[in-house]
């Protein structure tokens, strides 16, 4: 924890954990608003597979962008884009004018600002504690995030349950101002690695050449992929089986949520504190066959103990491969294409949007239980039949 003495490093850790907050309580508020407004998990699984959407589509572009601009800029364009959206929800809300689309449009828009903080914010961690100290300070990221995923859903619930879903982005509102005057404080500027007169497709072709010579890095975005398809819709699901089969609430089913950010914090917390750098690449990959299986657990638990328990330790595992994700694509591309290759790992995330379609369509056609126990079964059939990328992970 010293390296919060770093005041750039702080200010970036302040900004991330506001992100993370305003993230996970919006998530869950808007797929429980949207799911009494409609009944439908298919629109639920949508309005996340949006928000997951741009990272597919512009994830390249922004992190060929990264090393050409000033990365403190756009972080604060970042918060300064999410405050005018929540400011507008915020408003809609309280005139009782809200509608499902306009939150479809908030989340591809906030989307977006994911899908820009993923590489930006992380390069400029990097750049504030060097090489070194990467992954200690990821792992503080990565705790904070999931701390958030516990706060997050549990204040959404309680908000949602006591005043309405206008509380929700009222307080959202409240949250991103100081997160604003932190970003605006950073004393870094944009340290551009590449000639600027390099067009942005031959940045994208640059990356995609160096990645194509390491096995070990189209590892890392294969297990990525493959967590992101197979795993992580899996969470739609969430306010849709604590509703419907465990009988929840709106403050249920943020305590249940919560889990998940218990544990995603504990390992975090555990490999910052005891893991080694040889261990990366198997904490990495054990990480996503694991993840899979308590996914399965979850939807298939007969109560909320069950449930809670396989939320927690799937969080726990979803804390390995978040952490080691970002750290092994920085330790082992060159200073030149960390930004590109970071980018590409945006690209993979977003992949994820063919997930919730999928798992939509099979909530639709099924049941909700049924489809995420089928989706995370797949993912297990994937590691299995790409085992020749990961294993060179386990080297890395």
């Amino acid at each position: 924890m010293r390296l919060l003495f770093l005041a750039d490093f702080r200010r970036l850790w302040f900004v991330g954990l506001v992100i993370s907050i305003v993230r996970w309580l919006e998530m869950l508020a808007l797929a429980l608003f949207a799911y009494q407004l409609t009944g439908s998990a298919f629109v639920v699984a949508m309005l996340t597979m949006l928000r997951m959407l741009p990272m597919g589509l512009f994830g390249a572009f922004i992190g060929a962008a990264a090393e050409r601009l000033d990365r403190r800029r756009v972080l604060v364009l970042v918060v300064s884009t999410s405050i005018v959206v929540t400011l507008a929800l915020a408003v809609l809300a309280s005139l009782g004018a809200i509608e499902v689309w306009h939150l479809a449009v908030a989340s591809f828009v906030n989307g977006a600002g994911w899908a820009a903080d993923h590489p930006v914010r992380r390069m400029m961690i990097g750049d504030a504690v060097g090489v070194e100290r990467i992954g200690t300070a990821l792992s503080i990221d990565s705790a904070t995030n999931n701390g958030t995923r516990v706060l997050g859903p549990m204040l959404s619930g309680l908000l949602l349950a006591e005043y309405g879903i206008t509380s929700v982005f009222w307080f959202s509102l409240a949250l991103y101002t100081p997160a604003l005057v932190a970003a605006l404080r950073i004393g870094m500027r944009g340290q551009t690695t590449i000639a600027r007169h390099a067009s942005f497709i031959t940045s994208i072709r640059e990356g995609l050449a160096w990645l194509h010579r390491d096995r070990r890095l189209i590892g890392v975005l294969v297990m990525t992929v493959i967590f992101n398809v197979f795993g992580w819709p899996a969470t739609s699901m969430v306010p849709v089986i604590g509703t419907d089969h465990l009988g929840l609430g709106p403050k249920g089913v943020g305590l249940l949520a919560s889990c998940d950010g218990v544990g995603g914090l504990l390992g975090a917390l555990l490999i910052a504190a005891l893991a080694r750098t040889a261990w990366y690449g198997r904490i990495f990959v054990s990480a996503v066959a694991l993840y899979l299986v308590m996914v399965m657990f979850f939807a298939a638990a007969p109560d909320v103990p069950v449930a809670a328990v396989s939320l927690f330790l799937g969080g726990l595992f979803n804390a390995g491969f978040g952490v080691m994700q970002a750290t092994l694509v920085y330790r082992a591309a060159p200073v030149e294409m960390r930004a590109r290759l970071l980018g590409l790992v945006s690209v993979c995330i977003g992949t994820a949007m063919i997930g919730f379609l999928y798992l939509g369509f099979l909530a639709e056609m099924f049941t909700p239980r049924t489809a995420t126990v089928a989706l995370a079964a797949q993912g297990v059939l994937a590691m299995l039949l790409t085992r020749r990328y990961w294993q060179a992970v386990l080297r890395l």
